[in-house]
């Protein structure tokens, strides 16, 4: 879709609430909750003025029990309204496996394409001071592998907020995975209809050496290690960021490792 003609500028935090936000406004079926989604810290700021805009019916914390949360936002999503469940800490997803596994990937194949789940799950990865193995996974792959779900990465404040945009419109279940590293980075976004298809990837660097594909914040090491390879050593590396790990844009990758 067109772009606006002025370009912003804004964190990758700001990008997520600016894309939750707009489609808020954009449909009213559209609600957010989740443990702590309405405290004072509001997800790292990715759910500021959520909660003083559009009220606490449509913005709202809930108790800890992973499995009813997403055994609600099913429910919801088969009835016509369009969640977004927040999880702060993926590695906490595994509670709620039953209900993501069983339920909620095949009950689109399971009502024989009569019911749709537009249900996105956003969960935050990465480790961070203090935060012990229990609060370090990623667990993207594990994902990726359950028919019914569509994954997606993104690294950049742009592709942040118009896949979460498509995301938010798509009619099936998807994992959305933000790794806490990125929510600081700052760069250009696109408008509130600026939408990003959902399985497409894209060059990040173009070389003619070596492919790296890297997903999330791998992307932000990788980058720095091509500039070094190519300063240092005159490397010359094509960086692939998937953006979404299911589906995967495989011909982006084969093209790049065939050069």
């Amino acid at each position: 879709m067109k772009a606006d003609k002025i370009k912003k500028q804004a964190s990758y935090r700001d990008a997520i609430c600016s894309a939750i936000t707009a489609e808020m406004k954009r449909d009213i079926s559209v609600f957010i909750y989740g443990i702590d989604v309405a405290d004072h810290k509001r997800i790292y700021g990715t759910t500021k003025g959520l909660l003083e805009e559009f009220g606490e019916k449509r913005c709202f914390s809930t108790p800890l029990s992973e499995e009813a949360l997403a055994g609600f936002g099913l429910g919801a999503a088969i009835n016509g309204l369009k969640p977004i469940n927040v999880h702060i800490r993926v590695d906490f997803l595994l509670l709620a496996i039953n209900q993501i596994v069983n339920m909620i990937s095949s009950f689109h194949y399971g009502s024989a394409g009569k019911l749709k789940v537009p249900l996105v799950i956003r969960a935050i990865i990465g480790k961070g001071w203090g935060q012990s193995y229990q609060h370090s996974k990623s667990l993207h792959s594990l994902f990726a592998h359950i028919p019914g779900l569509k994954v997606v990465m993104p690294t950049t404040p742009k592709d942040a907020k118009g896949l979460l945009i498509s995301s938010i419109r798509e009619d099936n279940p998807v994992i959305f995975l933000e790794h806490r590293f990125l929510y600081d980075i700052v760069d250009e976004i696109g408008g509130d209809n600026d939408t990003i298809e959902i399985g497409k990837g894209k060059k990040l660097t173009t070389g003619s050496d070596l492919t790296i594909v890297a997903t999330s914040w791998m992307n932000v090491e990788a980058k720095e290690a091509a500039d070094i390879l190519k300063r240092k050593h005159g490397v010359s590396i094509e960086v692939i960021d998937p953006r979404t790990i299911y589906p995967l844009d495989e011909k982006l990758i084969i093209n790049s490792v065939k050069k």
